[in-house]
């Protein structure tokens, strides 16, 4: 019998395929595994496949661990494509909202660092986005947080501003 006469109809997935679904099913698996309990309480899944989560989680011997990993995968890979996408998106929201989060709080962290350094000028900027707040205690954190920083200090002063501006943040807009 030729290649030419036999029927190359084939209709699943290629093993290739497998293999990468296979991969990605694990690499969730493993994401899930490190998630936090507050972080797991939004992820939509079964009591079951959270308490196998938090059984994968408490292992720490590598191994083992893996292991665990792979079982959980296995269970993962039980639920329909509706279920696992839904996993898939909460945790895509979930890794957006950190990144939005930790955004902020960089740019809170470098207007911090830029009242320290330029005193008034850059004070004037938040006092124009924050009308309410305290102009003559800011200068005083900063011209603390500058002796602090001069004679080696903990920086008490500096983490006082990054918690008043985190509080002014937080705050609706007052001007405009």
């Amino acid at each position: 019998m030729s290649h030419d006469e036999t029927d190359d109809a084939f209709d699943g997935p290629s093993r290739s395929q497998l293999r990468r679904d296979a991969t990605a099913i694990f690499k969730l698996a493993e994401t899930l595994a490190a998630l936090t309990d507050a972080q797991l309480t939004r992820i939509p899944l079964d009591d079951d496949l959270l308490d196998e989560v938090r059984r994968t989680r408490a292992i720490h011997q590598p191994i083992a661990r893996k292991r665990e990993t792979q079982y959980l995968a296995k269970l993962l890979r039980r639920l329909e494509s509706g279920e696992i996408d839904a996993v898939r998106t909460v945790l895509d929201i979930s890794k957006q909202q950190s990144h939005r989060e930790t955004a902020a709080l960089h740019h809170l962290e470098n207007l911090r660092d830029r009242l320290i350094a330029e005193g008034d000028s850059a004070l004037d900027l938040v006092i124009a986005e924050h009308p309410s707040a305290d102009r003559q205690h800011l200068r005083n954190l900063i011209r603390q947080a500058n002796t602090e920083a001069k004679k080696q200090k903990p920086p008490r002063a500096s983490r006082e501003i990054f918690r008043i501006l985190r509080e002014l943040q937080s705050r609706p807009t007052e001007a405009g």
